[in-house]
């Protein structure tokens, strides 16, 4: 290795080329051996030999690549597309193999991003900025060209959705994380290259997935939920409603088993969390 190139993972695991030249190789099997993941390349040398593959090169980190059954009977693995081929990697712990590489493709990165673009359901008029992007523990970290600085806890992220829009009198991929800030639901939207936009979604999926809305609620349960994301005070609830307090309360406490609502202070002050979001907005948007 160069003075420049640095180790970041070596560990022992399975690796596969699922796709060669843009074809899908459905006959291929894992093969065992060492991965070594450093700031400049990925090696995977196994007994027929090595592959590497330049960090700079990879376009997508992806989800799974089930190309026949002996590669969908590993249930952890990560999909890595550079240009028309596509590996696929498994570790020990392929969960920080992959927060490891997507430090390394986005780390230091320039992206736009436009905070907040939406706050408590309202368009907000605001432009936008550069941000350089650093990975964190749970977060995704943006220090704006302004001094600002914009944290999104990934286990806060309500949803993520992908567009693409006109960005400084440009055509580009735009990423929709719905977060909250000082406890009200927020909008940031972030902006950058395939690449960028692969990475980061990616990541801040995990938290959306995890907050996912389908559960069964009933009507009072989610006339609750839209209340509070309205903007209600979790005490104002029964009045607004004109429901009954014990109800109320009642609702409250199934919310928070639910993972729906996280309780703030016993009598009963209540917040939202991304779950319940999710599902106030979705309702609202089918009043």
């Amino acid at each position: 290795m160069s003075k420049s190139e640095r180790k970041l993972l070596d560990t022992t695991g399975r690796f596969a080329q699922v796709v060669r030249d843009g074809s899908k190789t459905t006959d291929v099997d894992w093969t065992d051996g060492r991965i070594l993941l450093s700031n400049r390349r990925i090696i995977l040398a196994g007994a027929n030999g090595k592959r590497t593959v330049s960090v700079s090169n990879i376009d997508t980190v992806e989800g799974r690549y089930d190309v026949n059954k002996a590669i969908a009977q590993v249930s952890n693995y990560v999909s890595i597309r550079v240009g028309r081929d596509v590996y696929v990697v498994s570790t020990g712990d392929s969960e920080e193999f992959e927060r490891t590489l997507h430090k390394t493709i986005v780390d230091g990165s320039i992206v736009l991003v436009k905070h907040p673009a939406i706050e408590g359901g309202v368009v907000q008029s605001v432009n936008w900025k550069k941000a350089r992007v650093k990975l964190g523990d749970g977060a995704v970290n943006l220090a704006v060209e302004d001094g600002s600085f914009i944290p999104i806890e990934i286990d806060d992220v309500g949803t993520v959705e992908r567009d693409s829009r006109s960005v400084r009198s440009k055509e580009r991929p735009v990423l929709e994380a719905e977060h909250t800030e000082d406890g009200t639901s927020v909008e940031t939207y972030l902006s950058g290259n395939e690449k960028h936009c692969s990475v980061l979604g990616s990541v801040l999926r995990r938290g959306a997935d995890r907050n996912s809305s389908s559960i069964d609620l009933s009507t009072a349960e989610t006339e609750v939920l839209m209340a509070l994301y309205s903007g209600v005070s979790s005490f104002e609830v029964p009045e607004f409603l004109d429901m009954d307090p014990d109800e109320v309360e009642s609702i409250y406490e199934e919310l928070v088993e639910l993972d729906v609502l996280q309780e703030v202070r016993i009598r009963r002050e209540v917040a939202l969390k991304p779950r319940g979001r999710n599902i106030a907005s979705e309702s609202m948007n089918q009043q």
